[in-house]
């Protein structure tokens, strides 16, 4: 039950995201966009992964990466370029894309700040825009789960409580900010972070 109301929440709150991304940087057509952090899953059946794929209105102009095999993303999202890699060091050239898109990875990079440092700046560093989302660390509920307070904790009894095989290192939307080698413009939704920019 518990599962159910976290992926409507989560639907939800990526659909607004989606909104968000289209009124503030305007893509049409012909605009490039990089989505750093995709997932080795399709769309749907409960799943909320790759929403941005499966939602966008011009899925063939997604670059998507993820740092795990993408055999089953590539079979679900035909039309989008996958492409394996880390998020702290992509295979890609200076401004090679319009717009930067990233959901909810950040506080899974591995690494502390520095490493988190090293994803948001090569993201920075590949598009000439970008909106980069996390969960926000001051919201009561840990957004994955919707367990209240528990993503407060150290790292060691944070780690045992929650479900993820990874990092989960939530941030403030000072943290945040401090990431990008430029100004962004931070919105907080309360539940989540979202920075874009250039400012």
């Amino acid at each position: 039950m518990l599962r159910r109301v976290a992926s409507r929440v989560s639907m939800r709150s990526r659909e607004r995201k989606l909104q968000l991304f289209l009124e503030l940087l305007g893509p049409g057509p012909e605009t490039s966009v990089v989505d750093v952090g995709v997932t080795n899953a399709p769309f749907g059946s409960g799943s909320s992964d790759n929403f941005f794929e499966a939602l966008y209105p011009w899925p063939h102009r997604i670059t998507g990466v993820g740092h795990t095999e993408l055999d089953r993303f590539a079979a679900s999202f035909p039309q989008v370029r996958a492409v394996r890699a880390d998020g702290r060091e992509l295979p890609f050239d200076d401004g090679s894309f319009d717009l930067g898109f990233s959901n909810a990875v950040v506080e899974h990079v591995a690494g502390g700040r520095e490493g988190q440092r090293r994803f948001v700046y090569e993201l920075c560093r590949v598009a000439r825009r970008v909106f980069v989302t996390t969960p926000n660390r001051w919201f009561p509920l840990e957004v994955h789960t919707l367990l209240p307070l528990v993503h407060w904790l150290p790292p060691g009894p944070r780690a045992r409580l929650l479900p993820f095989d990874d990092v989960l290192d939530p941030l403030t939307r000072k943290e945040l900010a401090a990431l990008f080698p430029y100004s962004v413009r931070v919105i907080n939704t309360g539940m989540t972070l979202i920075a874009v920019g250039p400012e």
